[in-house]
């Protein structure tokens, strides 16, 4: 097979794991007779620093002229300004909305070794496998912003606003990957209080009736869902969400697994292309040290390769590889057990590649 990828590494600790992720799909490429043409592009504040935008055209361009996009992370203290005019995180939201990425996949899943890395007892950990499906490209973080002075001082407005045919189309692949797993689909919102989780739970549940009737079905508020991603996370199978709740909901849901560092995510438009990113921040304080764990970078390689590129095969071992280097303990600090040797963020990317070379 022959693709271009987009690489887009971003800022802190980005250009340190993204650079493990291009080992690890140039391991692949090496092992089943692939072409990859890696593309770098700009985006967030080193884009702004370079630029003057957080997303430059050329970004853009890049990014529709390819096959899928791998992400580092974007922002840091020199950009944290909220009243900027630009800001790290504009590149981000932009290059979702003018990709069309509406729909985000992030799976949480434990490896046995590392369920000594999570706060959580050993016993909750057991067997946990789920993925959220949280929209991506509505919601309040899209919506008109406001803010002014009054009379009573100054007051500020964010709208959440919501259509059906957004709703429609996520929860329909939320519904589709609840079909090739475990067969349960959880909607989580807001509904006894916001209009919008009204207007998903109505739309969800005649959905799920007309199109998903072979599915177990539940609804779930997000503050009853908070609690049972830590009292009982084995019950969930597929979480589809709005926005914001999918946004907070895996980053609790991080803890599972030990580690934000552990996590990968999918952004998927219409059709095969994608943007597979960690699901953590750009790190800044840890930044040039080698302290970053690149598995969550790396295993979003291995959703690049089954989502975008329709390569099922080297995805599973790009997973199983990792899951090898954990076995044998080659793992950064924030996984690692008391006493355990600690790798760096490039020996970590190493190994993996080496397992996939064989």
């Amino acid at each position: 097979m022959q693709a271009v990828i987009a690489v887009l590494p971003g800022d802190g600790i980005g250009p340190e794991v993204v650079a493990e992720g291009v080992k690890v799909l140039q391991a692949v490429a090496a092992r089943f007779g692939h072409t990859f043409t890696l593309r770098e592009g700009l985006i967030g504040g080193c884009a702004i620093d370079a630029t003057g935008e957080p997303l430059p055209a050329e970004t853009v361009a890049l990014c529709r002229a390819s096959d899928a996009i791998l992400l580092g992370a974007v922002g840091g203290p020199k950009w944290d300004d909220p009243q900027a005019r630009v800001r790290p995180e504009q590149g981000l939201l932009g290059i979702r909305k003018a990709l069309g990425l509406f729909a985000n996949l992030r799976p949480v899943t434990v490896h046995p070794r590392l369920i000594g890395a999570s706060p959580l007892r050993p016993e909750r950990l057991q067997g946990v496998d789920l993925i959220v499906v949280r929209e991506l490209t509505g919601g309040i973080y899209f919506g008109e912003k406001r803010r002014e002075r009054g009379p009573d001082g100054e007051w500020a407005s964010d709208l959440c606003l919501y259509t059906e045919a957004e709703v429609v189309r996520v929860v329909r692949v939320a519904g589709q990957l609840a079909r090739r797993r475990r067969g349960k689909l959880t909607l989580v919102d807001k509904a006894n209080v916001l209009e919008t989780s009204r207007l998903w739970r109505s739309i969800t549940t005649r959905l799920v009736r007309e199109e998903f009737a072979d599915l177990e079905f539940e609804t779930m508020l997000v503050d009853a869902c908070a609690m049972h991603l830590i009292r009982r996370p084995t019950d969930f199978d597929v979480i589809v969400t709005e926005n914001m709740f999918g946004d907070i909901l895996t980053d609790e849901a991080s803890m599972l697994a030990g580690s934000m560092g552990m996590l990968p995510s999918a952004s998927l438009a219409e059709g095969r292309l994608g943007l597979y990113e960690p699901i953590h921040g750009s790190a800044p304080d840890i930044a040039g040290q080698g302290k970053a764990n690149p598995l969550a970078t790396i295993l979003s390689v291995a959703m690049l390769l089954r989502h975008s590129l329709d390569l099922p095969e080297e995805a599973a071992c790009v997973e199983a590889a990792v899951a090898t280097v954990i076995d044998r303990g080659i793992v950064t600090a924030d996984i690692a057990t008391p006493g355990q040797v600690i790798a760096t963020t490039t020996a970590v990317g190493d190994a993996v590649a080496a397992v996939i070379a064989g």
